[in-house]
């Protein structure tokens, strides 16, 4: 039986909603366009064959799970990456797969 830590625990219950959020490849292109810059909700839109209200909706999927962040400019919504919840999803793996030497050990 494998037993956690309540801080695992916790970290492991944070971490569910963004690789939740990270599931869906229109997610992943968000993102990936909010690396090179911040963006309005109506700039993303035009990267994508969708409506409007799916581009909102996947911003808030994205927003609930701390991966984005808005903040209102005048009449505009400006979208970017909260690079904070992205570190932390990086640390998680590292200490899941104990890298040594840039290299992945395996073990029994």
């Amino acid at each position: 039986m494998i037993a956690f830590t309540f801080m695992e625990v916790v970290l492991m219950s944070l971490l569910n909603t963004p690789f939740k959020a990270l599931s869906d490849p229109t997610r992943r292109k968000i993102i990936q366009m909010l690396k090179d810059k911040d963006m309005t909700a109506g700039e993303i839109a035009e990267h994508f064959d969708i409506s409007k209200p799916s581009i909102s909706h996947h911003l808030n999927i994205l927003k609930n799970a701390q991966l984005v962040m808005d903040e209102r400019d005048g009449q505009n919504i400006i979208y970017s990456l909260n690079t904070t919840v992205f570190q932390e999803v990086l640390n998680w793996f590292f200490n899941i797969a104990d890298i040594k030497g840039g290299t992945l050990d395996e073990k029994d």
